[in-house]
């Protein structure tokens, strides 16, 4: 049975609710860069991952399902009857099924950084790198991971704000992360994005190897009612090396609906 767990949180602004989901091994603060912007017109609300930042442990061994419950969770505590829920990464598969099954309490979804319609080789690469995580240590795996969600350029003139993301990964129990980490590499939304009938914003680097705009195409073709937007230059880490425009991006769908 699905038991959610009362994940740390933080509400800003006023407005119609704007449920933010952050990625792998992250926390709430991914959204940093962006809420400022964002909450001059919604009540934005951002929150820890169960087992992420400051929100609880319990079974090590949790579902996609039970993330989804963690926010439906949430959203009552909240008192928010209906919101736009937009994720990243990993958050950008959670918001979607979320909507799937949470319909009547859903106003749009975006899906960002996120990925559908993977060939067995790309399922294959990711299971690839947690197996090696599993075998070698996540610390010496970091390396790639840095490289594929950065570009070269922000790597070399913004090493703070990369290591801070480096280190939340790194405090982030491992057995919790390679379990989130198994949970993208496994969830194939190619099968049920058709059923999703709210507005939605799918949105990627250009440069994003695992999250590809050709992965994001199949995404925003899947869904009955989208706007794609492919950032140019960037790789996976779009809310750090991009912040402004996503943010931008992001509010011109919202207040457009």
């Amino acid at each position: 049975m699905t038991k959610f767990v009362d994940c740390h949180y933080s509400q800003t602004g006023k407005g119609p609710g704007l449920f933010l989901i952050h990625g792998i091994g992250a926390a709430k603060d991914a959204w940093r860069l962006l809420v400022t912007q964002l909450s001059k017109h919604f009540t934005v609300i951002t929150y820890d991952l169960r087992g992420h930042g400051k929100s609880p442990i319990t079974n090590l061994d949790f579902t996609l399902n039970d993330l989804i419950a963690d926010l439906e969770r949430l959203r009552e505590k909240t008192k928010i009857e209906k919101a736009h829920f937009i994720g990243h990464s990993l958050g950008g598969m959670i918001a979607p099924a979320y909507a799937k099954k949470f319909p009547e309490n859903t106003l749009s979804v975006g899906l960002l950084s996120t990925v559908a319609g993977r060939s067995t080789e790309d399922r294959d690469k990711v299971l690839k790198i947690i197996k090696s995580m599993e075998v070698e240590g996540i610390a010496k795996i970091l390396p790639t991971l840095k490289t594929r969600w950065f570009t070269d350029h922000f790597i070399k003139n913004n090493p703070s704000l990369v290591e801070r993301r480096i280190k939340q990964v790194i405090d982030t129990n491992p057995e919790v992360f390679l379990n989130v980490f198994k949970i993208y590499a496994q969830t194939e939304m190619i099968t049920w994005l058709k059923n999703i009938n709210k507005p939605c914003l799918v949105m990627t680097g250009e440069n994003d190897l695992g999250c590809s705009p050709n992965h994001n195409q199949k995404i925003s073709t899947q869904l009955q009612n989208s706007q794609l937007v492919i950032l140019p230059k960037v790789k996976h880490s779009i809310l750090l090396e991009n912040p402004d425009t996503v943010a931008s991006e992001i509010l011109n769908f919202l207040l457009n609906l």
